[in-house]
């Protein structure tokens, strides 16, 4: 890839964060981070990113289900991939079998369970980026 990657983290687990954040740094892509759904909104709407990775549980329950409503909803936004990265099915005993229940429940791009490999992680992101440049590239 000839331009350095941007991608935002917003997760609430400081530990988790800067676990994946160097796995993300040492494949030479630019991470944020956002420890609040606050202060992750502002980050998307104040710089460009190439990638999301949002967390579902923070704060008072279920608040990145929030930033991806919020997200499908802003035309600027709207067409940035989204990596949920959670322990949501282990912490609620949700289950999200590949294909979401209900689509209209919130749009993401794919889904994995921490603790994450890093291995899968980079093919995760790296797969995403691929098919949100080839999107790009079909509709010019």
């Amino acid at each position: 890839m000839n331009q350095t990657k941007k991608l935002l983290i917003i997760d609430d687990d400081p530990d988790f964060v800067a676990g994946i954040k160097s796995i993300l740094v040492k494949a030479n892509y630019e991470v944020d981070v956002a420890y609040n759904p606050k202060d992750g909104l502002q980050a998307l709407q104040s710089k460009p990113y190439d990638l999301l990775l949002l967390d579902i549980m923070m704060g008072r329950g279920a608040e990145g289900i929030m930033i991806a409503r919020k997200l499908g909803k802003d035309p600027k936004l709207r067409d940035l991939p989204v990596l949920i990265i959670t322990g949501i099915r282990e912490q609620m005993a949700f289950l999200f079998p590949g294909q979401a229940v209900h689509p209209h429940f919130v749009a993401v791009d794919e889904l994995v369970e921490k603790p994450v490999e890093p291995k899968l992680l980079l093919e995760k992101v790296e797969t995403l980026l691929k098919t949100a440049e080839a999107r790009k590239a079909q509709s010019k």
